[in-house]
């Protein structure tokens, strides 16, 4: 029987970074996975995704060309062109996660599914592995919405829309979070006619109203029907289309035929057969219980990454991974720290984020809380580049600390990363409004923010009576 220090079930982001940690701080490590190593973001999530998005951009810039004074021919998308790029993509980034490297960092790579038969023992496909402590990292799903006879019509997921050979005429994209924004853009450029139903009140429900409809006017444009406030309610297959019943809050129906469906209303942790209650790890439905050093309700257990929540992106999957290994390794631990966690949506145009909302800013501090705004079509750069839609939204506590950063336009996912600093070390605007910026960048969005915060504070009260006096004694 094999015996390891630390064990973890589970290939994609954070169990990959939780072995290479523990193998590298010298504890005997093992990582179990039943398909592939990589997980859904390599394979189907993040490197894909992303891989398309930038095919149907391009095609987006081409067919823009006379806004720059370029003349260029029809362009269109050769779908299996498209979907080849996507799989050598994949090809291309595969052995930064293949079991190859990860033996050459010393972790023992094991295939298989991977059952609890005691606290420090699993079984694995007929044979033992046992370990003193154990990680489960084995990520999440999509959770299909309950919907008549949509399962019997088929629909599409991001594990699955790969294996598309041919780009459909139309699709329906049930749910309008960041896969559904990403996904029903990037098939509208590639040339389907795409509805993007959601049974929120807006685009990207965990956003600022404001930036989300600047989103939501952008896919407007491009000929993305959204259809907000509804919800499918029923689904069936009438001469080789898809018809789906969407209802909206009033209770009026509509009915949207398509070839295709996509979903993307939401996550499901991956808990099932692995028998962790009979060790006594607690399953909920947002997933796997752990205390604020990712720990389960089993001593020697601990989770990390999307089986866990609340935030299931790639970037904290690592975080977790970075965290949980040292933490299952030694008596003391660091806790997890979600104050700070940013994200990005890569439509176009980017909508990024960090720390608190307006609304939940005021929620908090009433009026003393502090939000500035600086529109994009006064930014040097976004002009330049013909993208003068954009905001970037800036929120303060009483005391001119950034706790909140909001950011719509072309690269704002590298752009927020001022403001997660900002906010981490709890900077005032009056330092970024300091702090010399390149110039013409998108990240100077940040700097006319924060300089909008010093007008205001300097605009009247007594900083305007101090000002006023020095300029009359000292300068005149």
């Amino acid at each position: 029987m094999e015996r390891y220090d630390l064990a973890v079930i589970g290939g994609g982001t954070a169990g990959l970074v939780t072995s290479a940690v523990s193998a590298g701080i010298g504890a005997r490590t093992a990582l179990i996975e039943r398909h592939r190593l990589g997980g859904e973001c390599l394979w189907t999530g993040c490197v894909p995704s992303k891989a398309i998005l930038r095919s149907a951009a391009v095609l987006a810039t081409i067919r823009r060309a006379a806004e720059y004074g370029i003349r260029a021919g029809e362009a269109t998308a050769d779908f299996a062109e498209v979907m080849a790029r996507v799989r050598r993509t994949i090809a291309a980034i595969e052995p930064h996660d293949s079991p190859e490297r990860f033996r050459g960092l010393g972790v023992d790579v094991l295939q298989g599914h991977a059952r609890f038969v005691s606290p420090e023992e699993v079984e694995l496909d007929g044979r033992r592995v046992r370990a003193k402590r154990w990680v489960v990292a084995t990520g999440s799903r999509t959770a299909a919405p309950s919907v008549e006879g949509l399962e019997a019509a088929g629909f599409r997921t991001h594990e699955d829309v790969w294996e598309l050979e041919r780009l459909p005429a139309s699709m329906l994209v049930l749910g309008a979070g960041p896969i559904g924004a990403e996904i029903g853009q990037t098939f509208a450029r590639l040339g389907s006619r795409v509805t993007l139903a959601d049974r929120g009140r807006q685009v990207l429900a965990r956003e600022d109203p404001e930036v989300a409809a600047v989103l939501q006017a952008a896919l407007e444009r491009e000929g993305v029907a959204v259809r907000l406030g509804r919800r499918a309610v029923a689904a069936r297959v009438e001469e080789a289309e898809k018809v789906v019943t969407l209802e909206g809050d009033d209770g009026a129906r509509e009915e949207v035929r398509v070839e295709e469906v996509f979903v993307a209303t939401g996550r499901r942790p991956n808990v099932e057969g692995m028998g962790l209650e009979a060790v006594g790890v607690e399953v909920a439905e947002g997933g796997i219980r752990v205390d604020a050093k990712l720990r389960t309700s089993a001593d020697n257990v601990w989770a990390a990454g999307d089986v866990v929540g609340p935030y299931r992106f790639t970037h904290v999957a690592d975080y977790h991974g970075r965290l949980v290994a040292p933490n299952a390794l030694f008596p003391v631990g660091r806790k997890v720290d979600y104050r700070v966690v940013p994200w990005c949506t890569f439509t176009e145009p980017e909508v990024a984020r960090v720390g608190l909302t307006e609304a939940e800013a005021r929620e908090r501090w009433g009026g003393a809380a502090g939000v500035y705004r600086y529109r994009h079509d006064s930014l040097d750069r976004a002009v330049c580049d013909g993208e003068p839609e954009g905001l970037t939204k800036l929120v303060t506590d009483p005391k001119g600390r950034l706790v909140g950063a909001h950011v719509v336009g072309p690269r704002a996912g590298e752009t927020i990363h001022e403001a997660v600093l900002a906010v981490r070390h709890r900077l005032k605007l009056s330092d970024l409004s300091g702090m010399i910026h390149v110039y013409p960048t998108y990240p100077e969005s940040i700097r006319r923010g924060a300089d909008a915060y010093l007008r205001a504070k300097f605009s009247g009260g007594v900083a305007r009576r101090v000002a006023d006096l020095a300029v009359r004694f000292l300068v005149r």
